[in-house]
């Protein structure tokens, strides 16, 4: 079977394996436990307990079976004076996190009394990654505000209700609840849901672009692979290409690194990775652009769904050191993007992270990326593209149907990235336009009204995969992007003739100067002569101001005539709108 037609028969699980419908429930119930909190907690700091309390709810089931046997297997050894108990007890547990003290959520609620105290030995029973994940939320303060306010018992109680346990609910079907609970706190507090995730259907799609023609990862026995995401979030790109590659093939080892700058993000994310048996220090917390805290680390696949048009003075000094100091030996040395819009920082720091050898990147930008910054001596987006190009590095940008992100209704696009083209995509682009494949929702989440179904997925893969135009899709050299950016120079004119300045040529009136985007694939002589001369016979280029400059013009490349609809056309349906007002009119006086 070839890797195109494995593509198409393949499925997630995680679409067919469970029903929404259920992860709705599970999610509408906890988020019901938020009723408790009002009067004494404002609408926007709900989350501040119900998102750790999901966390520590789910820890606490993973545990369930093995809590008993770390609680002995503690009494066996404190005794001993290790210093570091933790890679003993994580081995009993059967993750890479334990919880060693002598209380489950069964037990908080037998003792009503002492529950705030008995919560914080609780929390403070956890090993040090798994309780640092809790730290991210500065729970403690919500423990004493809860049980100041008679409330601590009541909210721990409707949790112990709850069933989080991983054979009730995957690890998948626990981010689409994260994701569902976030969206539904970020919709009271007025706050951006997208900016903590990516519609799963939008993932599943980069992820099959991502894996779909590299055969090690899909077929081969005991292949070991890395992904990162450098605005991980809760984690979703990552645990969706997890479940990918152990679909497909389940003796590959797809390891996930990531890093993230909101802590409530960084620590739903964390708490996935420990629980998954993901090494949970491959998450890191911070910005990502300013502060690596992957430095040194190199990775097969990557991908990623950066905020958009998010400005970044905030960091400026950092990133124009790198960028002067460093050059290409740093991350920005193609050139800086405008400090209006930082999307092109986070494709210029993944394209420094892909290993040398071979790497794949999809990262999903608004449509400001194909055509912002024009060509000057200034290194800016025209030169990053152009730097991306040159070297051969684009391999395809499929154009999305507009409303499928929470916090945005404008167009967005995938961008897959190579640093390693197969032979037959060398020095070739394919665009796919796929703004038509789309269905309805049946109810709007924030901005998003529209979805790709499996058969959507399906399709673009495919045409992604076959590399052949078609209505749908182009395929266009790499130079066919670029173009000259040319200064056209006119005399300047006294008592009708050109006045010369000292080394007897024609001097230039500024006045008169303008610019021509000539295509690289033209000679400039040429085209002055056919497109510029007949017009200004008097017309030269200053070759000392051109540049190159390189734009993505989808709207062009894909433009469909439309012809005018006809004047009697356009009379007769004047007409029947007024007869159809006219018998309104009548109804209503009637």
């Amino acid at each position: 079977m070839s890797l195109i037609l494995a593509s198409q028969s393949f499925t997630f699980h995680s679409t067919f394996g469970f029903e929404m419908k259920n992860i709705k429930e599970s999610a509408n119930f906890i988020w019901s436990i938020a009723d408790l909190l009002r009067g004494d907690y404002k609408q926007s700091d709900y989350g501040k307990v119900i998102l750790p309390l999901t966390i520590l709810r789910r820890l606490d089931c993973v545990l369930e079976k093995t809590k008993p046997d770390v609680l002995a297997r503690l009494e066996q050894v404190k005794s001993l004076n290790i210093q570091n108990l933790d890679p003993i007890l994580d081995k009993v547990a059967g993750y890479k996190f334990h919880n060693h003290s002598q209380f489950t959520f069964d037990k908080l609620i037998a003792d009503p009394a002492n529950i705030a105290a008995n919560l914080r030995n609780y929390i403070n029973g956890f090993s040090e990654e798994a309780r640092e994940i809790i730290e991210q939320f500065e729970f403690d303060n919500q423990i004493s505000k809860m049980d100041d306010n008679n409330l601590l018992f009541m909210v721990v109680k409707r949790f112990q209700e709850v069933d989080l346990h991983p054979e009730v609910i995957s690890s998948l079907e626990m981010g689409y609840m994260f994701e569902e609970l976030i969206r539904k706190f970020a919709e009271i507090s007025n706050e951006t849901a997208g900016e903590h995730f990516t519609p799963r259907e939008v993932i599943k799609l980069m992820v099959h672009l991502l894996f779909l023609n590299d055969r090690d990862i899909l077929i081969k026995k005991g292949i070991i692979k890395s992904i990162y995401d450098c605005c991980a979030g809760t984690g979703g790109m990552l645990s969706v290409a997890e479940e990918y590659v152990r679909e497909h093939n389940p003796e590959a080892t797809l390891l996930v690194f990531g890093q993230e700058l909101n802590p409530e993000s960084y620590a739903i994310c964390k708490s996935d990775m420990l629980i998954k048996g993901q090494s949970a220090s491959n998450i890191k917390k911070g910005n990502s652009i300013s502060e690596d805290k992957l430095a040194d680390e190199k990775f097969d696949y990557l991908i990623t769904n950066p905020p958009f048009g998010v400005k970044w003075q905030k960091i400026e000094k950092q990133v124009r050191d790198e960028h002067e100091k460093k050059g290409h030996g740093g991350r920005f040395g193609a050139g800086l993007p405008s400090v209006s819009d930082g999307s092109f920082l986070f494709l210029m720091h993944l394209i420094s992270k892909m290993k040398p050898e071979g790497a794949r990147l999809a990262i999903v930008f608004n449509g400001s990326p194909l055509f912002s910054g024009s060509p000057s001596s200034t290194k800016n987006e025209s030169s990053i593209r152009q730097w991306i190009i040159e070297n051969d590095m684009l391999e395809s940008i499929i154009a999305l149907p507009n409303q499928l992100f929470y916090n945005t209704g404008i167009s967005t696009y995938i961008w897959i990235i190579s640093n390693n083209k197969p032979s037959l995509r060398k020095g070739k682009v394919l665009l796919i336009n796929g703004v038509d494949f789309f269905k309805k929702m049946s109810k709007s989440l924030g901005d998003k009204r529209n979805e790709l179904s499996e058969d959507h997925i399906t399709k673009i893969t495919q045409m992604y995969g076959s590399f052949q135009a078609n209505e749908y899709c182009k395929i266009f050299d790499n130079k066919d992007f670029g173009y000259y950016k040319v200064t056209v120079e006119r005399p300047e004119m006294k008592n009708g003739k050109p006045v010369l300045d000292k080394n007897g040529k024609p001097k230039a009136d500024s006045s008169l100067r303008d610019t021509e985007n000539i295509p690289l694939k033209e000679d400039i002589q040429e085209y002055m002569k056919r497109e510029v001369l007949p017009h200004v016979p008097d017309a030269w280029v200053d070759e000392s101001k051109t540049n190159i400059g390189y734009e993505i013009n989808f709207t062009k490349y894909f433009y469909q005539y439309k012809p005018l609809r006809s004047l009697e056309e356009i009379r007769r349906d004047i007409l029947a709108l007024e007869q159809e007002t006219e018998g309104l009119i009548k109804e209503v006086i009637a």
